[in-house]
């Protein structure tokens, strides 16, 4: 079988159409959707970036046992297990922490190829044309952020046109492979674009597509990590006009990838898997960007859409829960290898999509793995817990979907209820400031000023 698995960073579940959102336009991933199961409580098993990719890669847990680091050599993964049954397998990426040194991401493909150049990667490190205090306030001066934002302007120099974009390079990689491969009957292709991920850097048409067009302030690109109360309403919402403009555009470019696959005529034939490692915040709860204690749906809910082969269950919804580490299995077991899940933490769903089981979770436990904050959930109920001396939150998710009425005050027994669920072995005494923790995750190395 031809297994194609696409995963957009930082993708929102609420931004788009097939999720109901009205007002960005997805007509690529909703043209999918219609033709995929589409579910409805999708979650990480543990974040940020590469414990995702760990999940998803080894169908094993990480958020008990390891934070952000490579693959070890004990893992087994996808690749590897597919190739020792026949299959061709290729991974095309821009997310550059997949690439750097000793991250193991690419063991077990026959083909891997890195786009170079995202965020903070040292790719290049010339002068940028472009004068840094365009895109900073005072307050992201000598922050992260700032950072992160040098070394970016520097690695887009000389960018002239649409197709010289991160996600269109990934997707012309791509086509390219497509076209000197698809006649292989089984092959395992892996596309992970790193966009809609900061910075939110979209050509035109569509860096003004959401956008007043009367705005004059800073191009806040790359905001620095935690409270937005250093942004002015209008920024934040300049901000949240450029997120969904880049994803317009990455659903743009995703299109163009499934109008090769159609043309190619492998797409009827193909199983394809679509998903986000996790969401983004842009304000919903006071903070910006991907910290540890912003345990809300709009960090949480992933969009996941499987097309079976054949349009096979097309357009089913399912709301039961689901995990990361659970799409290996299910995948394999499409693919007839269930033999191959039974040493996975992670649990197939196929039982559910065929209607054999009404679920195989009762609930979901996520976080980041360095944090104490953690987030139990079932399908109604929402319950964070916060940190020795922090209030712990409880939500009603079919009531409150937005998640703005703390109840733990209310129901102390459904409180007392949710937080039973968590094993000691799932707690960490985590870190006193959190946010601090984002530049363990996502910087190894200093950008060049």
């Amino acid at each position: 079988m031809k297994v194609i698995v696409i995963l957009a960073d930082s993708l929102r579940k609420d931004h788009l159409g097939c999720y109901g959102n009205e007002w960005i336009e997805t007509p690529n991933i909703d043209a999918l959707a219609k033709e995929s199961v589409i579910f409805e409580n999708a979650y990480p098993e543990a974040l940020p970036t590469i414990p995702v990719r760990t999940a998803l890669f080894t169908g094993q847990y990480t958020l008990p046992y390891r934070p952000w680091q490579p693959l070890t050599k004990e893992d087994i993964t996808v690749a590897e297990i597919l190739r020792r049954y026949g299959y061709l397998t290729a991974l095309i990426t821009d997310t550059y922490h997949l690439a750097k040194p000793g991250m193991n991401f690419h063991r077990g493909f026959h083909v891997f190829r890195w786009i170079r150049g995202q965020e903070a990667d040292a790719y290049k490190s010339g002068p940028s044309s472009k004068n840094i205090n365009d895109f900073i306030k005072s307050a992201i001066k000598g922050d992260i952020s700032e950072r992160l934002l040098r070394q970016y302007l520097k690695n887009i120099e000389g960018r002239e046109k649409e197709e010289d974009y991160f996600v269109a390079q990934v997707v012309q990689e791509t086509i390219a492979w497509l076209e000197a491969n698809y006649k292989h009957d089984d092959f395992f292709l892996w596309v992970d674009c790193f966009d809609p991920h900061e910075p939110w850097d979209p050509p035109s048409p569509f860096d003004k597509k959401y956008t007043d067009p009367g705005y004059k302030g800073k191009k806040l690109i790359h905001p620095k990590y935690g409270k937005v109360d250093w942004m002015t309403e209008e920024e934040l919402k300049y901000v949240r006009g450029l997120y969904a403009g880049e994803v317009s555009f990455v659903d743009k470019w995703i299109g163009h990838l499934f109008n090769k696959i159609k043309e190619l005529k492998i797409y009827d034939e193909s199983l394809i898997i679509f998903l986000s490692d996790h969401g983004h915040p842009h304000g919903d709860h006071g903070s910006i960007m991907k910290t540890p204690d912003n345990l809300y749906s709009e960090l949480l809910r992933i969009p996941l859409l499987i097309k079976y082969p054949g349009g096979l269950y097309a357009g089913k919804r399912i709301d039961e829960l689901i995990l990361t580490s659970d799409i290996l299995p299910t995948i394999l077991e499409i693919i007839n290898l269930s033999k191959e899940t039974e040493g996975m933490q992670g649990r197939s769903i196929q039982p559910v999509v065929e209607g054999k089981k009404d679920k195989i979770r009762e609930y979901i436990i996520t976080g980041y793995h360095d944090s104490a904050h953690r987030c139990i959930r079932d399908k109604e109920w929402s319950f964070i817990l916060r940190p020795k001396g922090q209030k712990d939150e409880l939500y009603n998710l079919k009531e409150d979907s937005q998640e703005k009425n703390n109840l733990i005050d209310d129901y102390p027994e459904k409180a007392k209820e949710m937080a039973s669920k968590i094993a000691v072995y799932f707690r960490n005494p985590g870190s006193k400031e959190p946010r601090a923790l984002q530049q363990k995750y996502e910087i190894s190395h200093t950008p060049v000023e």
